[in-house]
């Protein structure tokens, strides 16, 4: 029987030209985080189930991540999100660690779902937390990090908005203004996070068989078409009050870095298991997209599972698939011919040479150069041919007259230019 060469169903191989790309994603996101002050850090893939359905239930557990038993007979999942992960690590350290904590990491998470465009049973995911801050600074920074990097992409502000919305606002209008229990007040909530995926017919129906004679006045409120219009629909209330003054308050904040593009969203319900306060979304604008890119909000609650003292927390995840799709929408992949396994390739006449070429090889390399070399004692055009099929810019032949001298021609294969050099004066 013959082995099939495709991969898992929803993963993906990374060939030499993918993994230029992910490490473009990689180096964006890093140099965003590290340019605000964030420390890396990392876990297992590896994790007790209980951790995700002490939070997120059985149901989800069973049905959507890799479970199993180990040998042990200790029940382990492969990691399907990241933030319980740190909040289990930051309640293990809590009074050893100097708060505030600005942290981002870099997994692979895995999630058993029907894989679709944006969105695969494995990915690597930006995550960037900052633990400590109760005040609305944190949500204001941390959003700033997510405009930055949708910009690092290659958008303009014009091509994505920053959607904002607090489930405090949220659980005031679910749960007073129409006075649901908590098991209607989240089936009405999933309802509100489907408006724009099912018709308007549907969505209604399903409004009314939840609210009944108050389905209306809930379409009227969830159609509203901006921040003025839902507060002239709200009753007035201190709770309703506090979850609106906290949106705008980071939306004029973040007006005032210069970040114009954010705006009230009340269709936007994030994390029903752990958000507690402003949640949002980056939403790509492109027809060939027309979603959320990332997004994140606060989970102040989500490290009492643990004990101790409550850590207020605010962060956000962007996904590499998500972000490979901007890159490619807007055309600013990383083009093969520009990442260059090495810088010179040197080809080799002859067995009797190679001793040589590897010497000048290694001298090279001491002076900051990448070298690859071909021992595949081929014809030169054929080893010259494969050097510029890799994208390598510069090739040096070497034969016996090379060693005899110890000088070789550098050739730019884009150029055709050739010069001629020692081991002492080269330079590209």
């Amino acid at each position: 029987m013959k082995l099939s060469t495709d991969p898992y169903k929803g993963v993906r191989d990374f060939y030499p030209d993918d993994m230029a790309i992910q490490n473009q994603i990689f180096a964006i996101w890093k140099s965003v985080a590290h340019k605000y002050g964030y420390q890396e850090y990392a876990a297992s893939v590896l994790e007790p189930a209980d951790l995700y359905k002490a939070k997120s239930g059985e149901e989800i557990v069973n049905e959507q991540t890799y479970t199993f038993t180990d040998r042990g007979e200790r029940e382990v999942t492969l990691r399907p999100e990241m933030t319980p992960t740190v909040a289990r690590m930051v309640a293990a350290r809590k009074r050893e660690l100097g708060f505030p904590l600005r942290w981002f990491s870099i997994p692979n998470l895995f999630r058993y779902e029907q894989p679709q465009r944006g969105r695969l049973r494995e990915h690597w995911q930006l995550n960037v937390d900052i633990f400590g801050v109760e005040s609305n600074q944190a949500e204001i920074e941390v959003i700033q990090i997510a405009y930055d990097i949708t910009c690092a992409y290659g958008l303009k502000p014009t091509d994505f908005e920053v959607r904002i919305n607090n489930r405090k606002l949220m659980n005031y209008v679910t749960k007073e203004v129409f006075g649901l229990d908590d098991d209607m007040a989240k089936k009405i909530s999933k309802l509100i996070d489907k408006k724009s995926k099912v018709p308007a017919e549907t969505f209604n129906l399903l409004a009314e068989e939840i609210l009944n004679e108050k389905s209306q006045q809930f379409l009227t409120l969830i159609a509203s078409q901006n921040f003025e219009e839902f507060t002239k629909n709200l009753p007035q209330t201190k709770d309703e009050h506090k979850g609106l003054k906290e949106i705008k308050e980071v939306i004029e904040a973040l007006e005032k870095l210069g970040i114009t593009n954010a705006r009230f969203d009340q269709t936007l319900m994030r994390g029903f298991d752990y958000y507690t306060g402003i949640v949002f979304e980056v939403f790509d604008k492109n027809p060939a997209n027309r979603r959320s890119v990332f997004g994140g909000g606060r989970y102040d609650d989500l490290l009492d599972l643990f004990g101790g003292e409550k850590v207020p927390a605010f962060g956000f995840g962007a996904g590499d698939v998500i972000a490979r799709d901007l890159l490619e929408t807007y055309d600013k992949l990383a083009k093969p011919e520009a990442v260059h396994p090495a810088d010179i390739y040197i080809c080799l006449m002859s067995k009797e040479v190679s001793s040589y070429g590897q010497e000048l090889a290694q001298t090279l390399r001491e002076k900051g150069m990448r070298v690859a070399i071909d021992f595949s004692f081929r014809k030169l055009g054929d080893q010259i041919k494969n050097a510029d099929r890799i994208h390598i810019p510069y090739v040096i032949c070497i034969g016996e007259e090379e060693v005899k001298t110890g000088s070789f021609k550098l050739k730019n294969l884009a150029t055709g230019e050739q010069k001629e050099y020692t081991a002492d004066t080269i330079s590209i």
